[in-house]
């Protein structure tokens, strides 16, 4: 009886000793948080979508968790796993949507851009961000709506600020004997017509979508042209005809 009761208790240790399993087979511990983890990453980046989607549809003061749930294909009990209410999900949403915009306007606002013409500048620099806001729009809302968590107007705010100082760095380059506080004004109101310009840009589709981004090039190329006068290289070739703004502003036409 002590033998057996030492065999039994020899076989109980190894049962103890044995690595559990998952559902799948792996190892507890190893394989199963990590498969935890990417169905719930994949999970957030659903619902995340489907915010932006009821945010653009609602504006964020008139959508709610269970709309998003909805629109997801989740029930409201699965999104309360991830996100406690929708103010939660919107400074997640901001956050990733911030992140990328910087690496947009980091692109954007290169030092090398200074030595091209101004026409061919203003593409380079407006080109991807108008891109950015078009493929994303549900930025455009989270920036700008009413009643948006404070965190997100915050780092707007300071977005904005530093964006701000890249316009003005890149005019600096094209004026350098201009007074700094001069130079700042004329960034100052690049930048307002830029955000103007976006919004009669975000406020359409298709073909007039594009006609008012040719508008917007040429009120700020009309703009800048007579300020930055001979010192601009933009007497260089103007290469592919879908970037024609300028010199149909330099002939006082229309695009």
């Amino acid at each position: 009886m002590p033998e057996a009761r030492a065999k039994k208790g020899a076989a109980g240790d190894g049962a103890a000793r044995k690595p559990a399993t998952d559902e799948a087979g792996g190892t507890a511990g190893t394989a199963r948080p990590r498969r935890r983890q990417a169905r719930g990453e994949a999970r957030i980046a659903q619902l995340l979508q489907a915010a932006a989607s009821v945010f653009c549809t609602s504006g964020y003061t008139a959508s709610s968790t269970n709309a998003i749930a909805r629109e997801a294909g989740v029930s409201p009990g699965t999104l309360y796993q991830f996100f406690p209410n929708k103010e939660a999900i919107a400074v997640e949403l901001g956050d990733q949507l911030l992140a990328r915009w910087r690496d947009t306007y980091g692109a954007a606002f290169t030092p090398s851009h200074i030595e091209l013409p101004l026409d061919r500048m203003l593409d380079a620099v407006l080109d991807p961000l108008i891109a950015f806001n078009c493929e994303n729009p549900a930025f455009f809302v989270l920036m700008h709506g009413s009643e948006i968590p404070g965190r997100i107007t915050e780092e707007h705010d300071t977005l904005h600020v530093t964006m701000l100082g890249q316009v003005e760095g890149i005019l600096a380059g094209y004026l350098p004997t201009v007074p700094a506080a001069q130079v700042h004004r004329v960034a100052d109101m690049t930048f307002m017509m830029f955000k103007a310009g976006l919004d009669l840009i975000l406020a359409h589709e298709g073909e007039e979508r594009e006609a008012y981004v040719r508008e917007l090039k040429t009120a700020m190329y009309r703009y800048l042209d007579p300020l930055i006068g001979d010192d601009s290289p933009r007497t260089a070739p103007h290469d592919t005809a879908p970037h024609d703004t300028a010199p149909h502003a330099r002939e006082g036409r229309t695009p």
